[in-house]
């Protein structure tokens, strides 16, 4: 029974931001679980990034059909059935018997989150219709996610050491068996603009071109060459289906996403913004959490640890990020973040095979806060140039670029990884061409082969392997502060100051300071997995 008495919108925050926590949780609890799940369940490399990437790569492509869908039907209503879905590909995934059905739960969990993410912030938008409340609001939600990202490797951590990888799923269960019934009764339902018909093929057509797009980047990712059809096929036919998708939108009088917010040089921007930021740093991250349990050979519980500060960092950033916009303006802000991660990441650089927690922690301190930083700046601007009666749309094309960023990612920067590694291993003396071979697909099988060939060889192949990995680490570096500092250049595009005013239909904001007109448009960070 739905409550009659009017909520807090306060209240209505704190579910939310509960919903956003859940998500977040699930998209870092495993990297710590990796090795045990490894050696457990004997994923093939391919099968393993499987398991990692089914996430993101199934909520990227979901996350359009389902954040239009709620437009139409309720948000509520989508964000309910999401919290059921996450129970039940939870609850699958703890007990999966063979890699295969845990990719299946994966990927049901990316369908749930797909329901989930979009429906929050078009909900947390309608709530707090002030734009210094709602920056207020968001602020907290992306220090919530923060601290989702930071709690997931040090539960998933004392979960793989006291129990077993499966562990790691069952803490959704009883999380999602509060959320239902609480969601139901307090939270508001909202929908979106209703003119015309729900375009089915439209939803379809998207979710299938980013799933190509994504599955064709993830085979070059794996090694396979561009000529390869398990690669380019996908691609293409995801890159053809993702310019029908913008050509039917432009045609349709009710389309599912306004496309003509992309010629807007803030909102393009913003996006390419968010695009680059996730590619530079997820896939860095999955090889910074084997990094140091296979190098430094720190337990899961003491991997969680030594991520705290980075996140800890990126929470201090969401809570004080409307400030910093106000101050410094979405241009400087968003570049000025771009720049303090790739310093971060160049200072990774000096790390080889022992252990500097100093230099560790001071890097990622400055990491966390400069990605938070860049991710609340671009999607402050972003938001500003949506349409109040398009948020779910604009909300689903972030959380997409987010999630589709992650996604290539961890397949350009695995693949950096595996192309530095591989010929590193591949000449070891004593070292038989199909156990340097097996060697070469990961750390872990070179040390599962070493410790099978026993003696010189063994400790032979070890060594080259623990060289040649540290080797991939600082070129996969490279690339990431590469990647990070086009997006500085890119984010010079970016407003000096964002306009406050009633002609986007958004309240206006006179929140102005000496010569400076100040943002108080909403702001998104902390998005899930961050």
């Amino acid at each position: 029974m739905r409550m009659t008495r009017p909520v807090s919108r306060w209240t209505i925050l704190f579910v939310l931001c509960v919903s956003l926590l859940i998500v977040a949780l699930d998209a870092t609890v495993l990297h710590v679980a990796v090795p045990a799940l490894t050696e457990d369940l004997r994923p093939g490399a391919q099968d393993l990034l499987w398991i990692v990437d089914a996430y993101p790569l199934i909520a990227a492509s979901l996350l359009i059909l389902f954040g239009t869908l709620g437009d139409r039907i309720g948000r509520r209503k989508v964000l309910l059935i999401g919290y059921a879905l996450f129970g039940v590909a939870s609850a699958l995934a703890a007990f999966a018997p063979t890699p295969h059905v845990l990719i299946a739960a994966r990927a049901l969990l990316g369908a749930g989150g797909a329901m989930i993410m979009p429906a929050t912030l078009s909900i947390l938008r309608q709530v707090f219709p002030d734009r210094r409340e709602r920056a207020t609001a968001i602020g907290v939600w992306s220090a919530v996610a923060a601290v989702g990202a930071a709690v997931g490797p040090v539960l998933g951590g004392f979960l793989v050491e006291h129990f077993w990888w499966g562990s790691v799923f069952l803490i959704n269960i009883p999380l999602m068996a509060v959320m239902l019934p609480l969601g139901r009764i307090l939270l508001p339902e909202s929908r979106g603009s209703t003119g015309g018909p729900w375009d089915v093929l439209g939803a379809v057509t998207a979710a299938l071109g980013v799933l190509g797009v994504v599955l064709g980047m993830k085979r070059l990712g794996g090694g396979a060459s561009p000529l390869d059809a398990s690669a380019f096929v996908p691609l293409l036919a995801g890159v053809g289906l993702l310019v029908w998708f913008i050509r039917r939108q432009r045609r349709r009088e009710h389309p599912l996403i306004d496309v003509r917010m992309f010629s807007q040089p803030a909102f393009s921007t913003s996006v390419g913004c968010i695009v680059l930021a996730m590619l530079a740093l997820v896939g860095l991250e999955l090889i910074a959490v084997q990094y140091l349990q296979l190098v430094l050979g720190l337990s899961p519980l003491q991997t969680g640890l030594r991520l705290l500060p980075l996140t800890f960092a990126a929470m201090a950033a969401g809570l004080t990020g409307s400030r910093m916009l106000r101050g410094f303006g979405p241009r400087r802000m968003v570049c000025g973040g771009f720049v303090l991660t790739a310093v971060a990441v160049l200072a990774l650089t000096a790390m080889g095979q022992s252990d500097r927690p100093v230099l560790l922690t001071t890097a990622f301190v400055l990491l966390g806060f400069g990605l938070e930083a860049t991710l609340f700046g671009a999607y402050e601007s972003m938001l500003s140039e949506s349409p109040a009666h398009q948020a779910g749309g604009a909300a689903a094309i972030g959380e997409t670029s987010y999630q589709l960023g992650a996604g290539m990612g961890i397949a350009l920067l695995g693949s950096v990884m595996n192309a530095a590694y591989a010929p590193g291993v591949a000449r070891t003396p004593g070292v038989s061409a199909a156990d340097s071979t097996a060697a070469g697909h990961s750390l872990g099988e070179a040390y599962d082969v070493a410790d099978r060939l026993g003696g010189g060889s063994g400790a032979a192949l070890r060594h080259a392997a623990r060289h040649s990995f540290v080797t991939g680490l600082h070129m996969t570096l490279l690339v990431s502060a590469g990647l990070l500092l086009t997006g500085a250049l890119a984010a010079l595009r970016l407003p000096r100051v964002m306009e406050c005013g009633a002609d986007k239909g958004q309240a206006t904001c006179d929140l102005v300071v000496p010569a400076r007109q100040e943002p108080a448009a909403a702001v998104r960070s902390g998005a899930p997995g961050e």
